[in-house]
């Protein structure tokens, strides 16, 4: 697909790589030339140096014969603009990334006006998976699938679990209906288990499972958190603001530390049922004052990257509370897992995952399966993904265990009229089922794609 990405900043520069990896023809445009030169040299993507809201600069990039105008700027206003110009020149699909909280309610209004296929809310977005998380602390990482019927959960396996050691066929006597559907051990090596897969103490796992299941499960290996009532959350931007939202909404006790007064009465105004305090984030005697060895969890969101991990890193080691941290650099993840952070995130990534799910589902468009989800798990390096079979296809009707799969991949899941099915050999895909693909292979725009020339056994 020919996909256009106006700024070359933050966002942009992520897109950029994830698209052209996934070999899409990816041109950036951007007012300057340093960062574009960073990127012609890095990636397999062409740069245009000039203003993205120029109709003439559109027109040189090959707006006209685009698939997709994606247009990430810094400026929400910009944006739209953006959009709306490449919309009237032709391009078949646009994405603008729109932060400010007061336009998200109005977008839906004008949303088809402007011609926008997608909005995305890098910050919005983020929020949402942190307070997942801080619904069902005992996970690092978690992501849904089938309305909220279906869970990936993500958590550690330790030395006194007693996961460590067992083989993943054992796990029947733990009398839950779960499925380990990817492992992590050490820095690079991910692995799409199989039932003779042993696990070990330091790997990361990750269960497909209902929520109910899922609670459960993790009663029995002992690594339930009681609920979380009181969170503090250092730094009050725009993802602090969008998490407290919801905490609140979700009944919880919410206090904000942020060192910039003008902010801090804004989110007064927002958040009257916050508490508001004005401060340095860093300061280990304003943290304790305000009781921070007695929350139940604590989010680091400030907008430097080292502060968060040194608060995260003393919460961590002086508190029992679940602990987030915001990450912004990429470069830093492997520093960051080597460091105990509690549940890392990197906003930057989440909205990549977004739009990478949107461009595939345009190109299996015309497939038997439409993709519903698409979330990175192991750092990135395996994929989940979720199918609805929408119309009558070749592996409709047939057992498991006759269809050829590729290696390197598992079904984790079949929703059917809202009763979960753990895949064994004699199970069918039908029509009108949510089916959930678990796999380290790159790409996979449809369902027809799980499927090759050679019989895989099904877990």
């Amino acid at each position: 697909m020919k996909i256009i990405i106006i700024g070359d900043g933050k966002i942009g520069s992520v897109l950029a790589e994830q698209l052209s990896r996934e070999k899409h023809e990816v041109t950036l445009i951007d007012r300057s030339g340093d960062p574009l030169s960073q990127s012609n040299n890095e990636l397999d993507v062409m740069v245009v140096e000039g203003d993205g809201a120029s109709h003439e600069v559109q027109k040189e990039a090959g707006v006209e014969q685009a698939d997709m105008v994606i247009a990430s700027t810094g400026a929400d206003e910009l944006n739209l603009l953006c959009c709306l110009i490449a919309k009237k020149l032709g391009a078949r699909h646009t994405i603008a990334r729109v932060r400010n909280p007061k336009y998200v309610g109005e977008l839906t209004l004008i949303k088809d006006d402007l011609g926008l296929s997608m909005a995305i809310n890098p910050e919005a977005e983020c929020a949402v998976e942190m307070a997942r998380v801080l619904r069902f602390p005992s996970a690092i990482k978690i992501d849904t699938f089938a309305k909220g019927q279906v869970e990936i959960l993500k958590l550690s396996v330790t030395e006194d679990s007693p996961l460590n050691g067992i083989a993943l066929m054992e796990l029947g006597k733990f009398k839950s209906k779960v499925l380990i559907c990817a492992v992590e051990r050490g820095k690079r090596d991910v692995f799409i288990p199989t039932g003779e897969f042993r696990l070990q103490a330091g790997d990361r796992i990750s269960i497909v499972a209902s929520p109910t299941e899922a609670q459960r499960f993790f009663r029995q290996v002992g690594v339930t958190k009681s609920r979380v009532r009181q969170t503090m959350i250092i730094g009050g931007g725009r993802i602090g603001y969008y998490l407290a939202r919801q905490l609140l909404a979700a009944g919880m006790d919410v206090k904000i530390i942020e060192s910039d007064l003008a902010q801090c009465e804004l989110l007064s105004q927002l958040l009257p049922e916050a508490t508001v305090i004005h401060g340095d984030g860093t300061n280990q005697k304003l943290l304790l004052e305000e009781g921070f060895e007695h929350m139940d969890a604590i989010v680091a969101l400030t907008g430097i990257d080292e502060e968060n991990i040194i608060i995260s890193l003393y919460a961590r080691r002086t508190t029992k509370a679940k602990v987030i941290t915001k990450i912004n650099r990429d470069s830093y993840e492997e520093i960051v897992g080597n460091l105990d952070l509690g549940s890392v995130f990197y906003p930057r990534r989440i909205c990549a995952d977004n739009v990478v799910r949107y461009v595939r589902a345009m190109q299996a468009s015309n497939a038997y399966a439409s993709m519903e989800t698409l979330c990175k798990l192991a750092s990135g390096k395996a994929e989940a993904l979720e199918f609805r079979v929408t119309k009558g296809a070749s592996y409709c009707g047939i057992p498991l265990q006759e269809l050829s799969l590729r290696d390197n991949l598992l079904i984790g899941c079949i929703s059917r009229n809202g009763h979960l099915i753990t895949p064994r050999g004699g199970d069918t895909i039908e029509v009108g089922d949510s089916v959930i693909v678990v796999t380290t292979h790159g790409g996979i725009a449809s369902l027809d794609d799980v499927f090759s020339g050679k019989k895989q056994p099904v877990a």
